[in-house]
């Protein structure tokens, strides 16, 4: 559980623990907190900035590519791709080891990652190195459509994204990783089927043992990080990755749905156990589409319909009311319970 400094005085104007208490215990609890780089994650201007800035170049790249630079051919692309990332990667590796600016630094060795899928698009294109399912279009379709041909970009960035966290040990690196690997179970499927589009059942199937594999490698990470959550992006992608597939399942039986239901409802408990709030995210909104497609047959073409939907949220949302006041007692009740490792765990980012 994590406490602020206004509990800790509102504890004392209250009388729970007395005001000469209230200094040296504030003291204790801030040397025991972990020392922060004079730059860590925070929400404020500046971060948002560093953060929108990066974001704007990595879509300037790929997503907001236009025809025409698509149409500069693929040995000006990977030329382009090269030269952004040693520019970017130069830059960022000068500011985190030679100003100790680990935010922005990272962030724009995070850039030079991304230039990873531009590089390999450029050198197929160059050479026309495309497999069996042919040219995937323009730069840009690479964060739309679904293409065999993009396995190889999606394993470049992984393989970039290693790299460069194996020397600068910077979260939002993994966000590249973690969207590519995404990518990368969408786009298997065609290798996997033979055909071009893929097969939708099979990409479902594809995509829930992707995303399982995805979650125990966040896991993983989640057990063995220091310092930085390195497991945040890993845990969205693959519980994405997971639910989305185990949701796609169409025309299922009365008892397939209640289990769907059911799941969604453990990933509340998964979320309480492990501190991961994405767990919780996903499992309320599966809980919403179970009850509303209940809904939506117990009162088919009726006037009550929206009223019932409207129930179900507002039963959502009373849930979440009830869940924020009683959580840290359900918090306290897990952590009396769980072994060291979990306590361990829980203790971490969420």
């Amino acid at each position: 559980m994590r406490y602020s400094g206004d509990d800790l005085r509102a504890a004392a104007a209250a009388g729970v623990i007395s005001p000469a208490q209230l200094a040296p215990l504030i003291a204790f609890l801030d040397a025991r907190r972990p020392a922060q780089p004079a730059d860590g994650p925070r929400f404020d201007l500046v971060h948002l900035l560093w953060y929108a800035g990066a974001l704007l170049v990595i879509g300037a790249m790929g997503l907001f590519s236009t025809l025409a630079f698509s149409s500069m051919g693929g040995k000006a692309l990977a030329a382009t791709a090269v030269v952004y990332a040693l520019l970017f990667g130069g830059t960022g590796h000068y500011l985190w080891h030679g100003k100790q600016l680990r935010t922005p630094g990272g962030l724009l060795i995070a850039i030079a990652v991304s230039m990873a899928p531009l590089a390999v698009y450029g050198v197929q294109d160059a050479f026309g190195l495309w497999t069996e399912f042919g040219k995937p279009g323009q730069v840009r379709d690479f964060y739309v459509w679904i293409k065999g041909s993009f396995v190889f970009m999606e394993l470049a960035t992984i393989a970039a994204a290693l790299i460069a966290l194996a020397f600068y040990r910077f979260p939002f690196i993994v966000f590249v990783m973690a969207v590519a690997l995404w990518f990368l179970s969408m786009d298997i499927v065609p290798w996997i089927t033979g055909l071009p589009h893929g097969n939708s059942e099979t990409a479902r199937k594809i995509s829930i043992w992707f995303g399982l594999g995805v979650v125990i490698a966040a896991l993983i990470v989640h057990l063995r990080q220091r310092g930085g959550d390195f497991a945040f992006w890993l845990y969205l992608f693959g519980v994405m990755t997971f639910w989305g597939g185990i949701t796609a399942t169409s025309d299922g039986t009365a008892l397939d749905k209640a289990l769907y239901c059911a799941l969604n409802v453990a990933f509340l408990g998964i979320a309480v156990l492990l501190g991961r709030r994405v767990f919780a995210v996903f499992g309320t909104i599966g809980i919403a589409i179970y009850l509303g497609d209940l809904a939506a047959k117990l009162f088919k073409d009726s006037l009550l319909f929206p009223f019932a939907l409207s129930a179900i949220g507002v039963a959502v949302i009373a849930l979440g009311l009830y869940l924020h006041r009683r959580m840290p007692a359900i918090e306290a009740w897990f952590d009396a319970r769980l072994p060291e490792g979990m306590r361990r765990l829980r203790a971490m980012p969420t």
